[in-house]
């Protein structure tokens, strides 16, 4: 059964797909986000706002999300 979470703006994803929930503010992550810009694996689901949160998914996809890092996590959590 897939289990599905929104991160933001109507914006859903599978749960069963997210291996990791990243803070966007760190170096390594800035790093990993410039690499895949131009590899059509990136998905920004902000809307124009502030990045909040990095989500990494088994597919190998990386989800911007306007959403707290935690809250992302909670929501997960409790579907």
């Amino acid at each position: 059964m897939k289990v599905c979470v929104n991160i933001g703006f109507g914006n859903i994803v599978n749960k069963e797909r997210v291996i990791a929930i990243l803070n966007p503010d760190s170096t390594p992550i800035k790093k990993l986000k410039d690499e895949f810009k131009n590899t059509g694996k990136i998905i920004d689901a902000t809307k124009g706002k502030k990045t909040r949160a990095i989500l990494i998914t088994d597919s190998g996809h990386i989800i911007m999300s306007a959403i707290a890092p935690q809250t992302l996590a909670e929501r997960i959590n409790e579907t």
